[in-house]
């Protein structure tokens, strides 16, 4: 007896043809071409994430650069990320980028620190 897909294959290309609701032509009709670009859709999903990672980085050392540009006394973001590792001031970048944004006074202190211990 041979055992027919008809309700199992149905949700299949349901479930396929949801996610791709929204696509142009026959990408969000037709099985077969929606199902590819299910697919291409995934690996662009995929690669999407991490390079929000890396946008997220650039864009926390932009601010935090942008913060140390302030007081235009030419200390760079180079030089500030090393003497807070000589002053064992453990903050990321997204904590230090969100002090400049929300609490500048807070982020001048924590430079002066690690400046002043990067000159002893």
């Amino acid at each position: 007896m041979r055992v027919k897909t008809g309700i199992t294959r149905r949700r299949r290309h349901h479930k396929v043809l949801k996610r791709t609701r929204g696509m142009r032509m026959t990408k969000h009709r037709l099985y077969k071409v929606a199902k590819e670009a299910d697919l291409h859709a995934g690996q662009y999903a995929y690669v999407g994430r991490r390079l929000r990672k890396r946008d997220q980085r650039r864009l926390w050392i932009q601010r935090i650069q942008a913060g140390l540009s302030l007081k235009k006394d030419g200390y760079s973001y180079a030089a500030f990320i090393h003497d807070l590792v000589v002053a064992k001031i453990v903050l990321n970048r997204k904590m230090l980028a969100d002090l400049v944004v929300r609490d500048a006074e807070t982020f001048q202190a924590i430079v002066a620190k690690a400046r002043s211990s990067s000159k002893e």
